[in-house]
């Protein structure tokens, strides 16, 4: 299957689906591209690598090449139970209990096929709906990891156009596991940014947008950047919009960003899918591309396809 071709769709739309597959396949590319280098320093990697820049796999997952982690699967998962639910389900309140649920158990289906990786956070809050059903635990200050924020990217393609319930859907998928302000601001502010590149927002304007956010979400700010680059939402944040902002081609963001090391499968899938939703598909390094498991890179295309439709009715 050729991830670039899709039938019937006009040049507006054709553009739309170039961006939404850029974002798509570039966090799996991020996420296989990092997790090579995930937990180690900055000096390991140098040592080791010099400048790592090629998909190998291994690391501390002992990955084959082209295999991606949590990040890629878990969005995934959530992109099934949005298109199991379909739009008409995910923009009225009175069916987003049965929606939510759908979710949690996608995710709980997930966990179950034994994943590669499954970050604590995530465990525990997907234990806690097995043992009691419910679709959000108590505010926790130990909810502030990056789990949520990593696999919404689903969310946007399928409600990029409507700003309520991208808010409503991205907060109720995150809270199923992650219950925490900052995990809460960060989800719904990378939903918001990447609906602008989708749009057709350019390196500047998102680059602006950015500043306009930090300024609100003040947590957040990023210069001078603290070089951090943990499961920690925050650091998440900090690292992906930095290199994001910084470098407006597609792979030099991305080899900046995992050679930061740390939690480098998530920080490297997330600025692979803000920039790749800002290049296009199209652009994507082909070198990369053609490393990913071809069996990722279908249930990607597919999927893309699936939840645009879900927001053309919408």
């Amino acid at each position: 299957m050729n991830p670039f071709s899709e039938p019937h769709m006009t040049d507006d739309f054709d553009t739309l689906y170039d961006r939404a597959l850029g974002a798509y396949l570039g966090l799996a590319i991020g996420d296989a591209l990092g997790a090579t280098v995930e937990f180690m320093r900055p000096r390991e990697i140098r040592a080791q690598y010099g400048e790592h820049r090629d998909i190998v796999g291994g690391g501390w997952l002992r990955l084959a090449r082209g295999q991606v982690t949590d990040d890629t699967t878990m969005c995934l998962a959530l992109g099934d139970a949005l298109l199991e639910v379909g739009g008409a389900r995910l923009t009225g309140d009175e069916h987003m209990t049965a929606a939510t649920r759908t979710i949690a158990d996608a995710f709980v289906g997930w966990l179950r096929s034994k994943p590669v990786d499954c970050g604590n956070t995530c465990r525990r809050g997907l234990q806690r709906y097995l043992a009691d059903g419910s679709l959000s635990g108590p505010q926790n200050e130990r909810d502030g990891g990056n789990g949520a924020l990593m696999r919404n990217l689903p969310t946007v393609l399928a409600l990029w156009h409507d700003t309520a319930a991208l808010e409503r859907v991205s907060l109720a998928q995150a809270r199923i596991t992650h219950h925490h302000p900052l995990s809460d601001a960060a989800t719904v502010g990378f939903a918001q940014l990447l609906a602008r590149l989708l749009s057709g927002a350019s390196h500047d304007d998102g680059a602006a947008w950015v500043a306009d956010w930090v300024q609100t979400h003040p947590a957040f700010a990023f210069q001078p950047y603290p070089g951090r680059a943990t499961a920690y939402v925050v650091d998440t944040v900090q690292t992906v919009l930095y290199h994001f902002v910084s470098h407006a081609d597609f792979e030099t963001a991305l080899v900046a960003t995992v050679n930061m090391g740390d939690d480098a499968d998530t920080t490297g899938a997330l600025v692979g899918m803000l920039a790749g939703a800002r290049c296009g598909a199209r652009a994507l390094p082909q070198r990369w591309l053609s490393r990913l498991q071809r069996d990722v890179v279908m249930a990607i295309t597919d999927q893309t396809s699936g939840l645009l439709a879900m927001s053309r009715r919408g």
